[in-house]
């Protein structure tokens, strides 16, 4: 299958073309985007699952480029907002305004950068609470109220937000009622020396690379309902329910477990893993490799732990490890 047969909004129904259709669209990023597959991927299985992503990294490393990337190749419509303290929710929303139409003043609504298929939220923790609070609905119900009146979003909605491990000062931690609306945390780290020379490379050079469309939102929507029909079967999908249970009753590291929340994402991620794959099964390593971006901002280690310098990945390797 070429990259112009995957633009097709008539896309087959199988796995195996939908796997194709992954293949093109990495592989097109990758003239964009050096390394950072595992990051690329649980993004675009964010978007398969209609959910939201948390990116943590440090500056620099290419986050508002990888997102910016993905909406051009999937031909979904891109904005980003740039959360500062003094940011309000109508900066976000948008807002009425008044408008002079035939002698006659009345109200329009401006929708605000919300309004787009891929949002970034550019260092979410910089904003206040208030503002914080006004990406919940949107995140939760793919609306906006804005006064009297609610607008539905476009569909397929994503909101990816970043935030950065380091320069905590002026910061406002998001909580964790919050952080459990994410359906993935992701950590992006450093590139190799290879790749980082590949980077110094191709953006030193007179000709940027460009990104071509590869699937089409049409297409995108076909495949987030392809991603829930794929099966599980039922000792997958048991083991997956017993991960999750398990951050409950891990009291020598964990003060709080995660939600029921945790356990759709986790089998919902896996699913898409599966079908990003061009399989048509869920495998024990999709539930294994999901379990951390899943888990990892839901569970709440014990102050023990944290002075210790225990980390929430290593809590959950030693729960995968005893789950059978």
């Amino acid at each position: 299958m070429t990259a112009n047969d995957v633009n097709t909004t008539d896309l087959s129904q199988t796995y195996h073309n939908a796997g194709d259709a992954f293949s093109a669209l990495f592989n097109e990023m990758s003239k964009i985007i050096v390394g950072q597959k595992e990051t690329i991927e649980q993004i675009v299985i964010a978007i398969l699952c209609n959910g939201h992503t948390l990116v943590e990294s440090n500056p620099g490393l290419g986050k508002t480029l990888t997102i910016s990337t993905i909406s051009k190749a999937m031909d979904l419509n891109f904005s980003r907002i740039q959360c500062t303290p003094d940011l309000m929710p109508a900066d976000i929303t948008g807002t009425h305004i008044i408008e002079e139409r035939g002698g006659t003043k009345e109200f329009k609504f401006e929708p605000g950068p919300i309004f787009a298929n891929i949002v970034l939220a550019d260092e979410v923790n910089r904003a206040s609470p208030k503002t914080q609070s006004a990406l919940l609905e949107a995140m939760q119900e793919k609306q906006v109220t804005v006064g009297n009146d609610t607008f539905i979003l476009d569909k397929p909605f994503f909101l990816l937000a970043t935030q950065n491990p380091i320069e905590m000062e002026g910061t406002f931690p998001l909580p964790e009622a919050q952080l459990d609306r994410f359906l993935l945390k992701i950590l992006m780290d450093y590139p190799t020396f290879d790749e980082e020379k590949e980077v110094v490379r191709r953006y030193t050079m007179v000709d940027v690379p460009q990104v071509k469309r590869v699937i089409g939102k049409q297409t995108v929507l076909q495949l987030q309902k392809l991603t829930r029909e794929v099966p599980i079967a039922e000792d997958i999908k048991a083991r997956a329910i017993r991960i999750v249970m398990a951050t409950r009753t891990w009291t020598e590291h964990l003060e709080y477990g995660a939600s029921p929340r945790a356990s759709i994402g986790l089998i919902l991620a896996a699913k898409a893993r599966a079908l990003i794959h061009g399989r048509n099964y869920v495998s024990q390593e999709d539930i294994d490799v999901m379990a951390y971006p899943i888990l990892r901002h839901r569970i709440i280690l014990t102050f023990e732990s944290e002075r210790r310098g225990i980390s929430q990945d290593q809590v959950i390797k030693e729960i995968l490890n005893q789950i059978k």
